[in-house]
C-alpha cells in the first residue's frame, strides 16, 4: 500500500486528551535543562565581562545592595546575591525535589532495584573528586572547602550533552538520574557541613511546620495552594532562623510531593463539569469546573509546568550573573595556576568524575549482579560530561571561601567545565568511530529500559500490520472520531511504505465517548467486520470518513466491503464486541495513555510530534538499535 503524505504546515502534536500528559514529562524536562544551559552560558558570559568592564566597582556594589523585610522588631535582611543565593534558588532545588519524585513514582525508578546502580555511580563520583582536592589541599586553607569538587551542574551537563552528543536521549535520561542523586547528597552536605551552628528551636518549628505541609494533601483544594504557600514560607524563614541553608525547603517540599496519572474517574468529572458549565455559564459552575482540572493532576505536575520554565531560564542564570563575576588579571590567573583550590577542583572533576563513576558503577555491576544501562564508551563519555560543576559548587565555594581564595575556586570551576567539555566531545567522536560490531556487542549486554507499554503485542489477538517478525513495532491507541488520529493516519501509512518489513503497526482502541459519541460504536464496527477477516479494510474506511459514523454510515460500509450485513448488526446491536473494545481501553489505562493518538515505539511511549520526518527518525533510530542487538 503506497500512500503520499500530505503536506503539514507545522509539525503534528494535537491529541484529544483523555488522561493528560504529564505536565512535565522527561523529554520536556530534558529539552527545557537544554535551553536553560544555553542561557545559564550566556549570564555567566555577561558576568565576566560586567566584573571586567571600565566599572567593575558597579558589579559588587549592585550584589552587594541591602535588602530587607520586617514587620515591627522582626525581620530579615539579606544582601541581593544573598536572596538569589538563598531564596530564589530554593525554587530551583523545589524544582529538582519534584523531579527526582516524579522519577521515584512514574519513571525508570519507579524498580526500586534500579536505583542502585544510579545512586552508587553518583557516590563514587562525589566520593573520588573529594579526596583528590583533599590530595592539593591536605593541611591547608582551604580544605575546608572540599564540597565544592564535587556537584555535577544539571542545566550545563544536559546542555553541553546535547552539542556533543545529540539524539542520545537514553544517555540524557541516565544522567539525569545520577545528578539527581547528586544534588540531593549536596544539599545534605550543605545543611551539615557548611552551617556554623543551628537553633533547635527554629528547627523544630520548621519540622512542625513540614508536617503540617504533609498533611495538606488531604485539604480541599479550593484553599489547599494558598494555605501551602504560606507554610511553605513559614519554613523557608525557620530553616533561616535555625542556621541551616534554607534552599533545604525546596528540596524537602519537592520530595513529598508525589507524581500519579490522572485517574479515569477525575477525568469523567472533568468532562461532566465542563459541560454543565457550557450549559449554564455562571461563576459557580466555572469555579467548579477550574478546580475540578486542577484537581485531576498531580500537584507534582502542576508545580514544574510552573516553575521549571522560570528556574531554568530566569533564576539559574540569575544566580549565574550574581555569583560568576570575576575581576581577572596576570597576578590572579598566575595564583591560580599554582593554587591547591583551583587545582583540586579542576582536576576534582577534570578527572575524579569519570573515574569515580566508572569504577563505581563497575564495582555495583559485580557485585549486585545488574546489567548496565549504557555501553562502558558511553558511561565513560557521560562521567566526563559530569564534570561540569557550576550552581552547586560555585554555592558551596561562597560559603567555604573568601577573598582570593574564593576567586581561584570560581577560576577552578570554569576551568573544568570547559575541559570536560571537551573530554566528553573526544569521547564521543571516538565512540562515533569505533567497529558496528564492536558497538554492537557493547549494546547487547545493556539492560532494557522498563516498558512503558502495559501489554505487550500480541500477534493472535492484536490487529497487526506487517511482517512479525519485522524489528520495530509501532502501537497506536487511536480514536475513529478522534481528528488528530485521522491526520496521524495519513504518516502511519507512508511509513509503512517507507519501510517495509522492518515495521509493523498495531491499532488498539481507545473510544473517548465523553468527547466523541460515535467513536465507541465505530470501534465495536471495526471489530465486528475482523470477525469476518475485515478489519483494516474497515479501519481504513472508518479513519477516512471520520464525520461519517452514524450507524447508516456503519452498514453502508459494511455493505461495500462485501461483509455478511446481517451477523454484522447482530453483532454491533448485541454489542457482541464491547468486551474486546473494553480489553483495549484498559490496556491504555495500564499504559497510561495521555490521549488520541499515543504512540509506543518497540514498547517505549513515543512523547514528540507525529509528522512525517520527526517520527520516520525515531522508527529509524529504533530499528538502528534493534539490528545492532540482533547482530551482536
Amino acid at each position: 500500500m503506497s500512500v503520499q503524505a500530505a503536506p503539514q504546515p507545522a509539525p503534528s502534536t494535537g491529541r484529544t486528551a483523555w488522561a493528560r500528559n504529564l505536565a512535565a514529562p522527561l523529554r520536556d524536562y530534558l529539552r527545557t535543562e537544554t535551553g536553560g544551559g544555553v542561557v545559564l552560558l550566556g549570564a555567566a558570559l555577561a558576568a565576566l565581562l560586567w566584573a571586567n568592564s571600565p566599572w567593575p566597582d558597579s558589579y559588587e556594589s549592585v550584589w552587594t545592595t541591602d535588602l530587607s523585610i520586617r514587620l515591627g522588631d522582626a525581620g530579615i535582611s539579606l544582601d541581593l546575591r544573598q536572596c538569589v543565593n538563598e531564596g530564589l534558588m530554593t525554587f530551583f532545588f523545589l524544582v529538582l525535589g519534584l523531579e527526582a519524585k516524579r522519577e521515584l513514582d512514574l519513571g525508570q525508578l519507579r524498580e526500586r532495584r534500579r536505583m542502585s546502580l544510579p545512586l552508587t555511580a553518583a557516590l563514587g563520583g562525589m566520593v573520588l573528586p573529594v579526596l583528590i582536592f583533599l590530595a592539593f589541599n591536605a593541611g591547608g586553607s582551604g580544605a575546608d572547602g572540599w564540597g565544592a569538587a564535587m556537584s555535577t551542574d544539571t542545566a550545563f551537563a544536559l546542555g553541553v550533552l546535547a552539542l556533543v552528543a545529540p539524539g542520545g536521549t537514553r544517555l540524557r535520561v541516565r544522567l539525569l538520574t545520577l545528578v539527581v542523586f547528586d544534588d540531593l547528597v549536596a544539599l545534605l552536605v550543605i545543611a551539615t557541613v557548611y552551617t556554623d551552628g543551628v537553633s533547635l528551636v527554629p528547627l523544630a518549628i520548621a519540622a512542625a511546620l513540614f508536617g503540617v505541609l504533609v498533611a495538606l494533601r488531604y485539604a480541599p483544594i479550593a484553599w489547599r495552594g494558598p494555605v501551602a504557600v504560606l507554610v511553605g514560607v513559614a519554613i523557608w524563614v525557620a530553616l533561616y532562623e535555625s542556621g541551616i541553608d534554607p534552599v533545604i525547603a525546596g528540596l524537602a517540599v519537592g520530595l513529598v510531593t508525589s507524581a500519579y496519572p490522572p485517574a479515569r474517574t477525575d477525568l469523567e468529572r472533568v468532562t461532566e463539569v465542563a459541560r454543565s458549565f457550557r450549559e449554564q455559564p455562571t461563576p459557580e459552575l466555572a469555579r467548579a469546573a477550574q478546580l475540578s482540572v486542577a484537581s485531576a493532576i498531580s500537584a507534582n505536575e502542576r508545580l514544574q509546568y510552573r516553575l521549571h520554565p522560570w528556574t531554568s531560564f530566569v533564576i539559574v542564570p540569575l544566580f549565574a550573573l550574581a555569583n560568576v563575576g570575576i575581576e581577572l588579571d596576570g597576578q590572579l590567573l598566575g595564583d591560580a595556576v599554582t593554587s591547591p583550590v583551583t587545582l583540586g577542583i579542576l582536576f576534582g572533576y577534570v578527572v575524579g568524575k569519570p573515574l569515580g563513576i566508572l569504577g563505581a558503577t563497575w564495582l555495583a555491576s559485580r557485585l549486585g549482579g545488574l546489567r548496565l544501562a549504557l555501553s562502558w564508551p558511553t558511561i565513560a563519555g557521560g562521567g566526563a560530561i559530569a564534570g561540569i560543576g557550576f550552581t552547586i559548587s560555585l554555592l558551596i565555594s561562597s560559603i567555604a571561601f573568601e577573598g582570593q581564595q574564593l576567586e581561584e575556586a570560581k577560576l577552578g570551576v570554569f576551568g573544568a567545565a570547559v575541559v570536560s567539555a571537551l573530554v566528553a566531545w573526544t569521547i564521543f567522536r571516538v565512540i562515533e568511530r569505533l567497529p558496528t560490531r564492536l558497538r554492537a556487542r557493547q549494546l547487547a549486554r545493556t539492560a532494557e529500559e522498563l516498558g512503558d507499554l502495559a501489554e505487550d503485542v500480541d500477534a493472535g489477538r492484536d490487529h497487526v500490520r506487517g511482517p512479525e517478525d519485522a524489528p520495530v513495532t509501532l502501537v497506536e491507541y487511536g480514536d475513529y472520531e478522534c481528528p488528530y488520529c485521522g491526520q496521524a493516519e495519513v504518516v502511519i501509512r507512508a511509513l509503512l511504505d517507507s519501510f517495509g518489513d522492518d515495521l509493523r503497526y498495531v491499532w488498539r482502541s481507545l473510544p473517548l465517548n465523553d468527547v466523541h459519541p460515535h467513536a465507541q460504536m465505530a470501534a465495536e464496527a471495526a471489530e465486528a467486520a475482523a470477525a469476518q477477516g475485515a478489519f483494516w479494510e474497515m479501519h481504513d474506511r472508518l479513519l477516512d470518513h471520520q464525520d461519517q459514523l452514524t450507524e447508516l454510515d456503519l452498514g453502508r460500509y459494511a455493505k461495500d466491503l462485501g461483509l455478511d450485513a446481517e451477523r454484522f448488526w447482530d453483532d454491533l446491536r448485541g454489542r457482541a464486541h464491547e468486551p474486546r473494545v473494553s480489553e483495549d481501553v484498559m490496556s491504555a489505562d495500564a499504559s497510561g495513555v495521555a490521549g488520541t493518538p499515543t504512540f509506543f515505539i518497540n514498547g517505549r511511549r513515543y512523547q514528540g510530534a507525529y509528522d512525517i520526518e520527526t517520527l520516520t527518525d525515531a522508527v529509524r533510530k529504533a530499528r538502528q538499535r534493534a539490528r545492532l542487538v540482533q547482530h551482536a
